[in-house]
């Protein structure tokens, strides 16, 4: 039974001195990629909720009153200025006509007379024939004759108007819109609604809204309000399913009145429409770019939040340290822009830094080991490190 115990043993301390020579010596330091903070030049673009108008939106009303008789255009027509739209119900309107120029004959009639008669009296006088009473008598009645003249051709003029308003015609360029009236509706000025509407959509007005202070920020950075709409870059127009429209537009007006109820300026940018694709009455965002000079730009994606602040790690002596920058969201969600809080040069931590702790020991990834005597150096990543390139 010894031998047995003996050899259990030897055999128990073999296994010891195995496992004791496979044991790690220590634990390896974790790797991190990390980001080498640079400046550069970044265009940050503004977006404004907008709406969409013709540069011409004109309803038509009839200037007389009648049933349509013709309906010349359909919806979605694109007419020249002055084509037929529609036509009402002439049959009245020639008749007033013709009886304003029978007027007007009785009237060069009567006028004719009156002449006649004054010559006459006027010969009469001058034998001493006819006293002055009657002289001034048909004087008078020449006058009298001349003004039912000039009263019977501006009769005349208004039944020739009153006609030539039966014919409704495009006053510009554009596309009919709706038709609430077809033919045999009776029509008149005072139509609750018109008999359509003509939109010049060759140029299309987009309008939007920025705050007073948006406004103030924009004229003290170009000196002016006149050299603010010289020297604004081309905008953009997302449309209302979020694609960009393919022509850029440009600012052509600042309204000099703020809005007392909103605190907003209403500004017009114009976009050309040679496809037709934008409608009156649509909308979209406007989107202005506004380019920053010698900027820091970070991933949101290497920040993390605490009480509404933004932190990042440093990596300083080769330790994580937690600073707060004030940084400001870009528009396209994915980038900071950083104002103050970090410095060209220093190296934030690019990975992991959901799950890391103040004073970690870390080491970037690709960085030469350090000797021991130079332990408390900050670790090497310049060649290793990732660099924020701005857009």
């Amino acid at each position: 039974m010894s031998k047995w115990k003996h050899a259990a043993v030897l055999a128990l301390c073999g296994v010891t001195l195995v496992g004791c020579k496979q044991a790690p010596t220590g634990m390896a330091q974790p790797e991190y990629a990390g980001l080498t903070i640079t400046t550069g030049d970044y265009t940050l673009t503004d977006t404004y909720s907008a709406t969409i108008r013709g540069r011409q939106d004109i309803d038509i009303y009839p200037q007389v009153s009648g049933t349509i008789s013709e309906l010349c255009v359909s919806e979605g027509d694109v007419v020249r200025k002055g084509q037929t739209l529609f036509i009402i119900d002439q049959v009245p309107y020639k008749a007033a006509l013709r009886t304003a120029e029978a007027n007007v004959q009785a009237a060069e009639a009567a006028v004719a007379t009156a002449q006649l008669t004054y010559d006459s009296k006027k010969e009469l006088f001058a034998r001493n024939v006819v006293s002055q009473f009657d002289l001034s008598t048909a004087q008078n009645s020449l006058l009298s004759a001349q003004a039912q003249l000039a009263q019977c051709e501006a009769q005349l003029i208004n039944a020739q108007n009153n006609l030539s308003y039966t014919v409704v015609k495009a006053p510009s360029d554009g596309v009919v819109g709706t038709l609430p009236y077809r033919v045999g509706a009776l029509v008149s000025a005072s139509i609750p609604q018109p008999l359509t509407t003509v939109s010049d959509n060759s140029e299309m007005y987009v309008y939007f809204s920025m705050t007073e202070n948006q406004l103030l920020d924009l004229t003290r950075a170009f000196g002016s309000l006149d050299n603010t709409l010289k020297n604004l870059p081309p905008v953009q127009l997302k449309l209302n399913d979020g694609t960009l429209y393919a022509d850029s537009g440009r600012i052509e007006s600042i309204s000099g009145v703020i809005d007392t109820s909103t605190g907003s300026v209403s500004l017009r940018a114009v976009f050309p429409n040679k496809n037709r694709l934008l409608h009156s009455g649509g909308s979209g965002n406007v989107l202005i770019p506004h380019e920053l000079k010698d900027r820091i730009v970070i991933p949101q994606s290497v920040t993390f939040e605490t009480q509404d602040k933004v932190f990042v790690y440093k990596i300083v002596d080769g330790v994580t340290k937690a600073a707060i920058v004030d940084v400001t969201e870009s528009t396209d969600g994915r980038d900071y822009i950083v104002n103050s809080g970090l410095t060209p040069g220093e190296v934030i931590l690019a990975e992991g830094v959901g799950l890391m702790r103040e004073g970690t020991p870390v080491k970037i990834k690709g960085a030469q080991s350090q000797p021991a005597a130079a332990a408390e150096a900050p670790a090497e990543a310049a060649d290793s490190t990732q660099t924020v390139k701005e857009k």
